[in-house]
């Protein structure tokens, strides 16, 4: 019986030396899989004026083409997105005063070439800021004064 008891302790480590070879090599094609799900950095993390120049422009433009706005003319200066059309009869401004999409932002109106007369806070509640949202919000904005649209 002696004999009995000793084989079997002798299998078993050899039945553990096997398993980490397995494990690993089981572990190897999840953690492949792993790097290919990656994804590529967000347009929102590029730095701040080759976002707004390269991205958040031309997105500004293409929304503006939907609602039949074609004289928009869009700049960015002094890390301030502005747009008129109409012949410069109607204006906004989008302010980014910490050059960063994801900080302090205000947005503000005009008509007929004159000064905006209040900047309000822009996306305030907004917990994660986007593309998407920074186009959104400022057609929202001016939907509601029924500058856009069948208004």
């Amino acid at each position: 019986m002696a004999d009995d008891e000793k084989t079997p302790k002798s299998e078993a480590p050899a039945e553990k030396s096997g398993s980490p070879t397995k494990a690993a090599a089981e572990a190897a094609p999840k953690s492949t899989a792993k790097a290919k799900k990656e994804k590529p950095p967000a347009v929102e993390d590029k730095p701040f004026a080759d976002f707004i120049q390269q991205d958040y422009l031309p997105a500004l433009e293409s929304a503006f083409a939907e609602q039949s706005v074609d004289d928009i003319k869009l700049d960015f200066i002094d890390n301030q997105v502005t747009g008129s059309w109409q012949e410069g009869q109607r204006q906004f401004t989008v302010y980014f005063p910490q050059e960063n999409i994801k900080k302090q932002r205000a947005f503000s109106w005009s008509t007929r070439a004159g000064k905006s007369g209040i900047i309000e806070p822009f996306l305030i509640d907004e917990r994660k800021i986007t593309l998407d949202l920074l186009v959104f919000g400022v057609m929202q904005r001016l939907n509601a004064q029924k500058w856009l649209g069948n208004n």
